[in-house]
């Protein structure tokens, strides 16, 4: 292992896997392309959602060969927003990086949301032109209308994974399931400053999305209702004096 690896990171990239076996060696090559090019110290953090596909086995050679690249591995699949909450414990940059790891996310887009986190605590892709099926694309736009309606928000893309944080941000949140989705609403509720650039996106070209209507539209409702029961029943008070 080099000087580099053994320094502290100052950026970590996480990225949940669930059944992506066929993507995980294009998104490592781009992504140790892209970061080798910023020159910060950094780490690759994979995190194996109980994959059943052999993604577990593409993680481990690519560990081998890569001291950059560190794996978690979950003892059974509990989820995206576990897989996040784990990354994110786990991670040792000041700065966190998310995306997915079907290859959708552009790894090009890295410098930009981290040029445009200076000043800001957060930073949340908008994707620009959505390479997905129709289906997709009404379901998406009508879910971020009626999710920005009912909690009150402005978030264009909050289906977008790739996001900037500054760590110590994402330390005053608390992650239940469902709600890696609502992370920019939540930072905002404790004070943090988030803003939105547009981001690529790209066809899935392996693999079979995780998502669709039937398996998201109740349990995203009823998050939905419990951020927007959060954010009214949030405590709001300073303290005058203490004496």
């Amino acid at each position: 292992m080099n000087g580099a690896t053994r320094s502290r990171p100052g950026i970590s990239l996480v990225i949940p896997v669930y059944n992506e076996r066929d993507n995980l060696a294009q998104l490592h090559s781009e992504l140790a392309r892209v970061m080798r090019s910023i020159g910060d110290a950094y780490e690759i953090l994979f995190v194996d959602d109980g994959s059943t596909d052999g993604s577990d086995r593409v993680l481990r050679d690519l560990r081998a060969a890569d001291g950059h690249l560190r794996v978690v591995t979950l003892a059974r699949n509990a989820g995206q927003s576990a897989a996040m909450d784990a990354g994110f414990k786990s991670a040792a940059g000041e700065i966190v990086v998310t995306l997915d790891a079907d290859l959708q996310n552009d790894p090009a887009d890295i410098p930009r949301l981290l040029e445009a986190l200076s000043g800001w605590d957060a930073v949340v892709g908008v994707r620009r032109e959505r390479r997905d099926n129709l289906v997709r694309r009404v379901s998406s736009r009508v879910a971020n209308y009626v999710r920005n309606r009912l909690s009150d928000e402005t978030i264009a893309d909050t289906g977008c994974s790739l996001k900037a944080f500054r760590r110590a941000s994402l330390s005053r949140i608390v992650l239940y399931d469902g709600m890696h989705r609502f992370l920019p609403t939540l930072l905002k509720m404790e004070g943090c400053r988030v803003r939105e650039v547009p981001v690529g996106h790209r066809p899935r070209l392996h693999g079979e999305s995780k998502y669709g209507i039937g398996n998201r539209l109740l349990p995203s409702f009823m998050d939905l209702l419990a951020v927007r029961w959060m954010k009214r029943r949030k405590l709001r008070y300073e303290v005058k004096d203490d004496i």
